[in-house]
């Protein structure tokens, strides 16, 4: 039975990795990260009882006898978390390699609406960037840094790991590597090109202190910022701009996309920049500005005014 405590310790680790991507990276409250602990632990409890020694070993069988399970122990709405929950924990360890292949793919599963990304104005995005103490190293770094986010889209994990060679400034471009160990190659507006030349030049020589790093962006020791680092920033920035709703980094990827549809970029542009497989993935957001339309129309419009 040695292989099934192997498991389990190997279950233990992933689900902690994926606990804190939503964490750190999704900006998700503890509240809904300790929803989907739940949720991962009475799955890792059923992976338990099984003959298999891998996560890779999981056949269509076992996931719909799981299914049904549930079925005899919980309300639709708690078998739709539940199983919406593993369906993104998959995706997570299918899209870091951490498994060879999805077992949840040919999974029947109730259909459930997708949900929307919050939605952040362009204004409220100015009031972020505009945050950081410009006259302070620290907060230098991150003005440049809250730059670069919002106008390339890019994860926080690829901001955060971002190295000098990585930058292009012939072609006024980055590479990125993004999931999968997959390049792609993202445009910077002059005017943040600029922003990061003089974050090299000025900056970035006062945190290394005659030391070496092949790293953009680095911490007061001269080592690169961590993820934390840079997410507990933001909230920072955020209160202190006085944006009432909840801000992360992913936001702000959120918000390049949303923007950029709404200023009529093509869709599979802006597939192309977020790293996306999947066109699917960035459609919601042409979604999120459809809705946003809806809101604007039922508030402004001379007949929806008359109708009230």
């Amino acid at each position: 039975m040695k292989h099934h405590r192997d498991l389990s310790l190997k279950l233990d680790e992933l689900q902690q990795i994926f606990l804190d991507y939503l964490a750190m990276e999704r900006g998700l409250s503890p509240r809904t990260i300790e929803a989907y602990r739940g949720d991962l632990k009475h799955f890792g409890a059923y992976v338990a009882t099984l003959e298999i020694s891998s996560l890779d070993d999981l056949t269509i069988t076992q996931l719909s006898h799981y299914q049904f399970l549930l079925h005899k122990s919980y309300a639709p709405v708690s078998i739709r978390r539940k199983l919406s929950a593993l369906k993104m924990f998959f995706r997570f360890l299918r899209g870091r390699e951490l498994i060879a292949s999805n077992p949840l793919l040919n999974l029947e599963t109730p259909r459930m609406g997708r949900t929307l990304p919050p939605v952040i104005s362009v204004e409220e995005v100015q009031q972020l960037l505009a945050s950081p103490n410009h006259d302070t190293v620290l907060g230098r770094r991150d003005q440049v840094m809250l730059q670069v986010l919002y106008a390339t889209g890019v994860r926080v994990s690829e901001l955060v790991s971002l190295r000098l060679l990585q930058m292009n400034f012939n072609l006024g471009v980055i590479s990125v590597i993004g999931k999968g160990d997959k390049e792609r190659l993202i445009p910077l507006p002059f005017g943040v090109l600029g922003e990061i030349v003089d974050y090299l030049q000025e900056t970035r020589p006062k945190l290394l202190k005659h030391r070496h790093s092949e790293y953009l962006f680095l911490n007061r020791s001269g080592k690169p910022l961590s993820r934390e680092g840079f997410w507990k920033n933001i909230v920072r920035y955020a209160k202190k701009a006085g944006i009432r709703r909840k801000v992360y980094p992913h936001l702000l990827r959120h918000a390049f996309a949303s923007h950029m549809l709404a200023g009529g970029a093509d869709l599979r542009v802006v597939q192309s920049l977020l790293g996306h497989a999947d066109l699917s993935t960035t459609q919601i957001y042409t979604h999120v500005d459809s809705k946003r339309l809806w809101q604007v129309y039922r508030q402004f419009h001379p007949r929806e005014q008359l109708d009230k």
